[in-house]
């Protein structure tokens, strides 16, 4: 015969550990076999992560999570005779795992909407499965005997896997933000070298409208609403987008990123390590009656060799607005970006 299947449930009933025989509906089933679904959920999970330390923790769960199966599928008899039950270094486990996830996001102070990334999604997932096993966990419990450290363990393991998907959440954003980095060192680069030729741009309304087209399109790639602000050589605003959802501040930032590249014939970037406390130039933020911007997001416009007006953007990170401004130059400079 074989050792997967035995022919002793084809009557509907199942064996505890100890011996004894329960209906395969009864809420003892019903609680280990939702743990072993959660299990197999944060399996899902292990192999979308690509983080050593989250892989770490869920493969040291599902390993305990098979002793809390084994205690529900356990009748008195067996209980008596299994070893290594859940206890509270289990829970302390999982209350560390909480800790260092507050430490990385903060105290939470709004409703989380899982799908960041596919593993983050696992993770929320495998959440929603433990709380079925406590919600059936706690309905066993007025029939039979379950041990507090148990029921501690299988609330804590809910909280947990929310710890972990926002460790997976904030771990999407920071290497999404090292990718426009490196997007955005390249594309200034790129622009450096531009720099050093005859600009062929102008100020023109057609062309900052067009330029406001790949402001967008950038923008809604990345799923950041802007504001796009271009002057001309005086500093006096030319032209102005802002897409729907921007933050009403970031109306006055563009346009001083914008006044700031042009006065100062620069990138806005190029002045963050210089305005620093104790550099040369720390206290420039203060000039300009409050206009000077000291991040990234504004850029002169050259045409000569002259500076004849600048652009800046301005509703996410500086590497966000760095991204989607040096994206609409090189369009405009025909780059592929």
């Amino acid at each position: 015969m074989s050792n997967i299947y035995t022919k002793t449930g084809d009557k509907g009933t199942t064996g505890l550990y100890g011996g004894s025989r329960v209906d395969k509906d009864s809420l003892n089933v019903d609680a280990y076999g939702t743990v072993d679904e959660a299990i197999s959920s944060l399996g899902v999970a292990y192999t979308l992560t690509d983080s050593p330390e989250i892989k770490e923790y869920i493969n040291h769960i599902q390993k305990r999570m098979f002793q809390a199966g084994a205690e529900l599928a356990s009748d008195a008899r067996g209980m008596e005779m299994l070893k290594d039950k859940i206890g509270e270094s289990d829970i302390k486990y999982l209350e560390n795992i909480i800790d260092k996830s507050t430490e990385v996001n903060g105290l939470m102070r709004e409703f989380v909407v899982p799908g960041v990334n596919p593993s983050s999604a696992a993770l929320h997932v495998a959440r929603t499965v433990v709380r079925r096993a406590e919600r059936i966990i706690t309905a066993l419990a007025k029939q039979v005997p379950v041990r507090e450290e148990l029921r501690k363990y299988i609330n804590r393991l809910s909280d947990a896997c929310f710890a972990m998907a926002r460790l997976e959440e904030a771990r999407a954003k920071n290497q999404e933000i090292e990718e426009l980095k490196d997007t955005v060192r390249q594309v200034v680069k790129t622009l450096g070298a531009m720099g050093k030729e005859e600009d062929s741009m102008d100020m023109s309304i057609e062309t900052l409208k067009k330029m406001a087209g790949f402001i967008e399109e950038k923008a809604k790639e990345i799923g950041v609403p802007v504001a796009f602000s271009a002057v001309d050589e005086g500093g006096n605003l030319l032209y102005f987008q802002r897409m729907e959802g921007t933050l009403l501040i970031s109306t006055k930032v563009s346009q001083d990123k914008a006044y700031t590249a042009c006065a100062l014939k620069c990138p806005t970037c190029d002045l963050a390590d210089v305005t620093k406390p104790g550099e040369s130039l720390w206290s420039l933020h203060n000039s300009g009656d409050g206009r000077i911007i000291c991040f990234g997001g504004g850029y002169p416009i050259k045409k000569d060799g002259k500076v004849i007006g600048a652009i800046g953007v301005s509703g996410g990170t500086a590497e966000e607005d760095m991204a989607v401004a040096t994206y609409a130059l090189e369009k405009m400079q025909g780059g592929k970006a």
